[in-house]
């Protein structure tokens, strides 16, 4: 589903990943972790054209280029770190619709979606909560409904877990568990990568230093 072949990225002189290669299957479930400034973040960009570098990314087979970059991205939903980024309408309910209207689902399809996510979430008391006036956990699950009501066939995470309480952290968990799309989840919560991802990539200063099974790389 994901290919990066001899990938390299730099802010100015400051190099941010360097020759990266890995592949993600369809289907699976990869962890991504690393020291803060390791590139997790950077591979992310990389993969959906918002940052672009030397070598090559593929995502189902289509390079990651400016002609490809609508069809992308209509495959790859993306969790942000700061939810505050992502939740830009004034209520959930208009976060939620916003997108799957813009790809042209019908008004009573787009709807099923989000009381079926909703739902799913233990969310449906925000549907129509103002942003503004939701705390930052609930906020947090709320962007994560939004990339869910796209239905994408991968999904990116970066930090899913920061700012929620063990009650929503465990809610992501179960969920993230039940998804069947291809995901990628960036975080420092290594007791969540080891309940959700099958496998673990660790960055160090730019460069995979391990690559295999959550459990072996996570207890050594």
């Amino acid at each position: 589903m994901v290919e990066f072949q001899n990938v390299s990225f730099s802010y100015g002189d400051v190099p941010v990943v360097e020759n990266l290669s890995f592949t993600i299957q369809k289907g699976e479930t990869v962890g991504l972790i690393g020291a803060n400034g390791a590139g997790k973040s950077t591979i992310m960009k990389l993969m959906l054209g918002l940052l672009s570098g030397s070598g090559e990314i593929q995502v189902d087979g289509l390079p990651v280029c400016r002609d490809n970059l609508a069809e992308i991205r209509k495959k790859i939903g993306f969790v942000l770190q700061d939810s505050d980024n992502q939740m830009f309408m004034p209520t959930v309910y208009e976060d939620m619709i916003f997108g799957p209207r813009n790809y042209g689902l019908s008004k009573e399809e787009t709807e099923q979606r989000v009381d079926a996510v909703l739902n799913q979430l233990g969310l449906t008391a925000l549907k129509h909560r103002y942003n503004h006036k939701i705390s930052g956990g609930e906020k947090r699950m709320a962007a994560i409904a939004t990339i869910l009501t796209m239905a994408p066939e991968t999904i990116l995470m970066d930090e899913p877990s920061t700012a929620l309480d063990p009650v929503n952290r465990r809610t992501v968990i179960n969920t993230i568990n039940t998804l069947p799309q291809t995901k990628l989840i960036a975080s420092h919560d290594l007791d969540m990568i080891l309940d959700t991802c099958q496998r673990v990539i660790l960055l160090s200063q730019g460069k995979i230093v391990a690559d295999g099974p959550a459990d072996h790389i996570l207890r050594d």
